[in-house]
């Protein structure tokens, strides 16, 4: 939006620091202290007859750096690994320690469980982790190498029905994709969360009051936005065309904008850190194909 004055853009930052307060003052299941605890206290191999290509050092210094900065997660540079790294959102701040729990029983032992979902890598997977290349910063983060090719060789959908197997490249295609069903259907499973989603893979989700509705769902909950991402980085979103949602990000604030009939200030998390936009809700209303809500299941005695 044009003509943002100086006070506007402090009130913004005041407003994404509030933001970011706003998001901590939830109660995570565990905390990273206890998965440090665990990761130091845990002698890992040198190497892994399950892993033949991960470098341990490389591991567990990708596995500290989630713990310690988990809103840095990425998927890499050209890959379709994008909605496994939003899905990592909910455990790296929820429950670290079962992550890191599950990480360290992957690599030892070449296969594990979480929530009673027992994960037994293909052949090809065991052999693919940590050998990815000509993906940014991926390329030197092998436990999430590790970690992203295993959820993809577990989780099917529709998209996988010409591509049910891992070949070299696969994490560029649609092996690796994540539709909409598939996303949801992973946090109900894997992490136990309850999940209500409005919305598909081609027809955007009806709802007059996307503000009220926006705003009731990130005052109960985590609230994920599936997108066109291409059209949420356009500098002009006037010129928008219709096409397909391609990203998962995480609606953080919301919050309209003082003199606009539409307008708000929205914050995003969006793999890698977290973004602060000015946009219309009737822009909003066009790239957004799917709204899915998460609450968390209720805390262990």
């Amino acid at each position: 939006m044009k003509g943002t004055s100086t006070l506007s853009y402090i009130l913004l930052f005041v407003f994404l620091q509030t933001a970011t307060i706003a998001l901590a003052e939830g109660t995570p299941n565990s905390t990273p202290q206890q998965a440090l605890d665990l990761l130091k206290n845990t002698k890992l191999p040198d190497s892994s007859a399950w892993w033949p290509n991960i470098r341990s050092t490389l591991f567990i210094e990708n596995l500290k750096a989630n713990i310690n900065f988990p809103l840095k997660i990425y998927q890499g540079s050209n890959t379709n690994f994008c909605g496994y790294a939003a899905l990592s959102y909910l455990p790296l701040q929820d429950d670290p320690l079962a992550y890191t729990r599950f990480m360290i029983a992957l690599y030892t032992d070449g296969k594990a469980t979480w929530n009673n979902i027992r994960f037994d890598p293909s052949a090809p997977i065991h052999n693919a982790a940590g050998t990815l290349r000509f993906k940014g910063i991926l390329d030197i983060r092998h436990a999430d190498q590790l970690w992203f090719l295993v959820l993809a060789d577990h989780f099917r959908s529709y998209l996988n029905f010409f591509n049910h197997r891992f070949h070299p490249g696969s994490e560029d295609t649609f092996w690796a994709a994540v539709n909409y069903g598939k996303f949801n259907r992973m946090i109900r499973q894997l992490l136990g969360w309850t999940v209500e989603a409005r919305g598909s893979d081609l027809i955007r989700p009806h709802i007059p009051d996307l503000y009220g509705h926006l705003t009731q769902c990130l005052s109960t909950g985590t609230t994920y936005l599936y997108v066109n991402n291409t059209y949420l980085h356009k500098k002009d979103h006037n010129k928008f065309r219709s096409s397909f949602p391609t990203h998962f990000i995480v609606l953080e604030q919301i919050r309209r904008l003082p003199g606009t009939e539409d307008g708000v200030d929205i914050v995003y998390w969006d793999y890698g850190g977290r973004t602060l936009r000015q946009v219309s809700l009737r822009f909003l209303k066009k790239i957004i194909f799917g709204i899915t809500h998460c609450t968390p299941p209720p805390a262990k005695p």
